[in-house]
């Protein structure tokens, strides 16, 4: 066996500074990890070049069992963050891996309402992944703050809503501390983000919610009607227009209604470069996806955009 022979050094790391035991705690290979634990020059608390160790890669790839062999070492901190202050714990939870969630939230050293670089807790990552198992088991922790915001002001709940992530949005609705009405930085609201991405199930639901705003507008002065209709999202424009507190009038100063700008393109368009200043294509479109590709990556994904 290879690692038998002496000339042979498994605790020598690639140019990412990953050694042996990343790979096989990153792939679950439980043998190898247990074989390499017993070495003593392999060195188990040993960061890569992002500040990330081999319990980070177990957690990351859901491998329950070599997250617990590691855990039994007393020099692994299951607590370490990387570069990006992200931890074991916030991995596991936007990969959605509850019982590598359940076993680190066991550990009296594992802070649950870690956050990031960019501000996301391990709450908005698992909401904003629409992991509902994970976001009910942080419920019962008295140190997670359901309503802590990232950099951009923005909660789990608007990013569950965000996402469309029903099971989710009803979930953190139902705590009593939860802020319902909170906005972002630029005053978009989990209401406004619903409408905004067509998410025509959350908007009903949310309509029946005490202390929801359906015609707050943002720092554009964009009400959830005036993006909706401008996104076509012709359900989400019905469902809005049908209830008696919003209010139905014409977007921005255009003549037009919400239902003619969605039934009419070209319409749309000239919204976008009256109001918007730009081609819609060019900006709020680009945007759109851009917000869908950060949600995508970031958070299904959160080592893609940070490596």
């Amino acid at each position: 066996m290879l690692l038998e022979r002496k000339e042979v050094n498994p605790d020598r790391p690639d140019k990412e500074g990953q050694t042996l035991l990343f790979y096989a705690a990153s792939y679950g290979c439980e043998g190898v990890v247990k074989i390499l634990l017993r070495r003593e020059e392999d060195n188990p608390h040993k960061p890569d070049k992002n500040g990330r160790t081999s319990l980070s890669f177990a957690a990351r790839g859901g491998r329950h069992v070599v997250v617990k062999i590691l855990l039994q070492r007393k020099e692994v901190n299951p607590d370490r963050s990387d570069k990006h202050d992200q931890t074991p714990l916030l991995f596991a939870a936007g990969y959605g891996h509850e019982g590598v969630v359940k076993t680190l939230l066991g550990r009296a050293n594992t802070n649950a309402d870690q956050r990031d670089d960019g501000g996301q807790t391990l709450l908005l990552y698992a909401a904003g992944c629409g992991w509902e198992g994970v976001v009910k088991r942080l419920f019962g922790r008295e140190e997670v703050n359901p309503n802590q915001p990232d950099n951009h002001g923005r909660t789990p709940l608007l990013f569950a809503a965000m996402c469309g992530h029903e099971g989710v949005v009803k979930s953190l609705l139902g705590q009593a501390d939860v802020n319902t009405d909170k906005p972002d930085n630029y005053r978009q609201t989990l209401f406004f983000f619903a409408a905004d991405f067509g998410h025509d199930r959350v908007v009903k639901m949310l309509l029946g919610q005490e202390g929801i705003n359906p015609n707050k507008p943002d720092n554009w002065e964009r009400t959830p009607l005036s993006v909706a209709a401008q996104g076509g999202y012709k359900k989400v424009v019905a469902l809005l227009q049908s209830h008696k507190a919003v209010t139905s009038s014409t977007i921005s100063g255009l003549r037009d209604t919400p239902m003619q700008i969605t039934a009419t393109p070209s319409r749309s368009m000239l919204f976008g470069v009256i109001v918007l200043g730009h081609h819609p294509f060019q900006g709020r479109e680009i945007y759109k996806m851009g917000m869908h590709l950060y949600v995508t990556l970031f958070l299904s994904f959160p080592w893609a955009l940070v490596s």
